[in-house]
């Protein structure tokens, strides 16, 4: 089984609210040692995390954090962004968060490969509820198309020994997710769901129930998701 006892873990977007708890619970786990990445890293005060700058839209930049971190034996692609941006008219913002949710995932994993190679690794993506469930419009599609990029990532990379998983939840109380309605998962308990899974072998981590119900829900007629479109 996959375990962090002794791992180096390179986080994605470690400034933020899953990011946090990302680099904090991998050496309650008993990481050797964590890479918190970000556009604009921070100090941290623990001589086990180290600061990267890594802009997941930027080849050169993922490149050279690659170069910097070739000791990683886990990578979590936490990073991602929001604009509200939609499939229908002007696509420009589309593709600036496809940019950052899709191909900036690809590009980190990929560049990580040699190292993830070397040391039998682990590739967790963070992915969503609303890889299955279309009400989020690009954000949705960016998702889902990260969740196919995924199961294929999985059936390439087993035979190198790398296992790779995805981690589905609903809105988790962040600053990303502030102006969402309704009730939020508590940061900290998703991260703990999705360590735990990766250390349990799972591929698919459903943090919360509403992935559950959703995962359920597209094996049964696509009315029973999208409702508005019954007649």
């Amino acid at each position: 089984m996959p375990s962090l006892a002794n791992s180096v873990v390179l986080v994605t977007g470690a400034n933020g609210g899953l990011g946090t708890h990302f680099v904090g619970q991998a050496l309650e786990r008993g990481a050797a040692k964590v890479y918190a990445a970000a556009r604009s890293p921070r100090e941290w005060d623990d001589p086990r995390i180290v600061p990267l700058r890594l802009d997941i839209t930027d080849h050169d930049s993922v490149v050279e954090a690659a170069r910097t971190a070739q000791d990683v034996t886990v990578v979590v692609n936490n990073a991602g962004g929001a604009n509200g941006s939609s499939v229908l008219g002007d696509l420009s913002a589309a593709r600036e968060l496809f940019d950052t949710n899709f191909w900036g995932a690809l590009d980190v994993t990929n560049a990580f490969l040699p190292a993830l190679r070397t040391h039998g690794g682990i590739v967790l993506n963070v992915l969503s509820v609303l890889s299955w469930y279309g009400i989020g419009d690009v954000y949705s599609a960016t998702k889902s198309a990260l969740w196919s990029a995924t199961n294929t990532q999985r059936v390439a990379l087993v035979g190198d020994g790398i296992h790779v998983a995805s981690l589905h939840l609903g809105y988790a109380d962040t600053p990303m997710a502030a102006g969402a309605p309704g009730p939020k998962n508590d940061p900290a308990d998703v991260v703990r769901s999705a360590y735990a899974g990766l250390e349990e072998g799972q591929y698919e981590i459903l943090a919360d129930q509403l992935s559950v119900d959703v995962k359920a829900g597209l094996s049964r007629p696509i009315e029973t998701l999208y409702p508005q479109l019954s007649r």
